[in-house]
């Protein structure tokens, strides 16, 4: 390229391939971010760099754990907000007005503890989706 302008490509270069290496050629390419086979053959045969991707498979593994506890962690607590509030019409009773005073504590060190795991793994999420 001269001046950003595009120059024209008008030459053409044939090569044959068994398949093979036609379906090496595609795996080699889908790991990289070039998106047909004449760019990313044309970097590789000039030696200009070709950017590939890279994926942590131990942190994807981690990323589905973790989301599949953050959705956990919903449902025990949208659970726990409707036991609480059921309890909450029960305080006629003494010993529930008790229970609820003494189990109130728990509810919101429960709902502090997931709302900081949850903030945590959105963050990992967060770091891990963009690379």
């Amino acid at each position: 390229m001269t001046n950003n302008r595009k120059e024209i490509r008008d030459i053409m270069i044939m090569i044959r391939m068994n398949k093979t290496e036609h379906e090496k050629l595609i795996r080699l390419r889908k790991r990289t971010l070039e998106k047909n086979n004449s760019t990313y053959i044309r970097k590789v045969s000039l030696t200009e760099p070709v950017t590939i991707l890279y994926r942590n498979e131990s942190a994807d593994d981690f990323l589905l754990e973790m989301l599949q506890l953050k959705q956990e962690l919903y449902a025990i607590g949208n659970n726990f907000n409707q036991a609480v509030h059921k309890l909450h019409t029960l305080e006629k009773i003494p010993e529930f007005r008790q229970w609820i005073a003494d189990y109130g504590q728990y509810h919101h060190l429960f709902i502090g503890k997931s709302n900081e795991i949850l903030t945590q793994a959105n963050n990992f999420y967060q770091q891990w989706s963009q690379g």
